[in-house]
């Protein structure tokens, strides 16, 4: 369920909105759908799907013959006194087939490469989705807490101003001296100035989320916030080795990473191709004509009509290493596809690690806050009472309202941060969002 709270329309109002009818309101999931439709980094990889899928028909199309023809025409001149005739104009035809039989098998082992290569540009779509909806998921969040972060900020200034009125009703009865006054009043310019701040935050904040999504510079946005429950801030995690061996079966970045080394490894087979022979037929049909030798056309074409079929056998014998380097050189690419294939895990490691870590955390931290507020509120209540009944002085008063915003920021980042980091671990088991 979602909701329009008035910060929103303080939000709407610092990007230049004057009515809710002209922007619209982005739930999580519409900047998802949208960003996943629009995002230049998408679209690309998308494009690179297309182009791999070319490569990959170029190399089945080397197994099939190829066929060519030409045509020539030329014109000749003859300047001698003696030549039976000045001018002569010759034409030639030619139709050629070649058909390569054996090559060591490296057209058949480039169409496996090409075919792993198809499915690698459509994991690296998959890989662009994933790495758009964790910037998504992080860039909204932080919208939500600046959102609340200002909302605590303008409660904090209307507590602030309440007691700077009524602290002025005390100096005027005698009760408070004016440096007592002047401290709250101090306090309130400095809770005046965190509101300030906060709305600040929120709009870059805003302005990121939609960079992130390539919004139009005059396309206004606002964000809906949804309700986030006790029980998607607690939510039980599975344990860690299980989130990342879920992880290790699902990213596409580490299913790229194994194919690449399928890849690294046929490339030592086509490498290897390189010490055997290369065998080829080929096929022609040449025909020509000319002028001035006394025949027709249609018969000169005839008559020298020829048909031609050739079988050639090439065999390596000394290539100046190009192939012993060409095969090391594979080798080498195939220890550094493993290397990174476990540089990948790891990677992929740390980050589940400091997400588990980061939610864990959090989780217990929104508890204890929880706490805190509770009590923080209640001491802050007291004082001010007290204060008001001259039984508590001014800095102890600011001091429990300064224990109380604090106490109100840590349960607010707690309880986003946690939220953020379960999210974050959702993407990386490609489990839904659920926000």
């Amino acid at each position: 369920m979602k909701r329009l709270p008035l910060i929103l329309m303080l939000v709407m109002t610092a990007f230049g909105v004057q009515s809710q009818d002209n922007v619209r309101i982005w739930s999580l999931q519409d900047c998802l759908d949208y960003a996943l439709e629009q995002n230049i980094q998408v679209k690309k990889s998308k494009v690179n799907r297309l182009s791999g899928f070319e490569e990959l028909e170029l190399s089945k199309a080397q197994l099939i013959p190829s066929l060519s023809a030409g045509v020539s025409q030329s014109a000749v001149n003859y300047p001698s006194d003696g030549a039976m005739t000045n001018n002569s104009y010759n034409g030639s035809y030619s139709l050629s087939a070649s058909l390569r039989l054996y090559d060591g098998g490296r057209r058949t082992t480039t169409i496996k490469q090409n075919e792993i290569r198809q499915d690698m540009n459509d994991l690296s779509v998959g890989q662009s989705e994933n790495d758009i909806r964790t910037s998504l998921v992080q860039a909204y969040m932080q919208v939500l807490y600046a959102m609340e972060s200002v909302r605590i900020n303008e409660n904090t200034v209307e507590i602030s101003k309440t007691q700077f009125a009524r602290a002025l009703e005390l100096l005027q009865a005698g009760s408070i001296s004016r440096v007592d006054l002047a401290q709250i009043e101090s306090q309130h310019s400095t809770d005046k100035y965190r509101l300030v701040m906060s709305q600040a935050s929120l709009a870059n904040y805003l302005l990121q989320l939609k960079q992130l999504l390539e919004l139009d510079i005059m396309e206004d946005m606002a964000i809906s916030t949804p309700e986030l429950t006790v029980e998607m801030i607690l939510t039980p995690l599975s344990d860690k080795q299980t989130i990342y061996q879920t992880a290790m079966d699902v990213r596409p970045e580490i299913k790229i990473s194994r194919l690449s080394m399928d890849i690294a490894g046929l490339d030592i087979k086509k490498a290897k191709a390189g010490y055997l022979p290369v065998l080829s037929l080929n096929a022609d049909i040449n025909t020509g004509h000319a002028s001035g030798v006394g025949m027709t056309f249609g018969t000169q074409m005839w008559d020298r009509m020829n048909e031609s079929l050739r079988l050639s056998l090439n065999i390596p014998i000394f290539s100046n290493r190009e192939n012993k380097t060409a095969v090391n050189k594979a080798k080498l690419s195939s220890v550094t596809s493993e290397l990174d294939y476990l540089n990948t895990q790891k990677q992929l490691l740390r980050t589940i690690e400091g997400l588990y870590l980061d939610a864990t955390s959090s989780q217990n931290q929104y508890l204890a806050a929880v706490e805190q507020v509770k009590y923080s509120e209640e001491t802050f209540n007291l004082i001010d009472e007290q204060f008001f009944l001259g039984m508590k002085n001014t800095l102890e008063l600011l001091t429990a309202k300064n224990n109380l915003l604090n106490a109100q920021q840590e349960l607010l980042q707690s309880k986003y941060m946690a939220v953020m980091n379960i999210q974050l671990l959702n993407i990386y088991q490609n489990m839904p969002i659920n926000i």
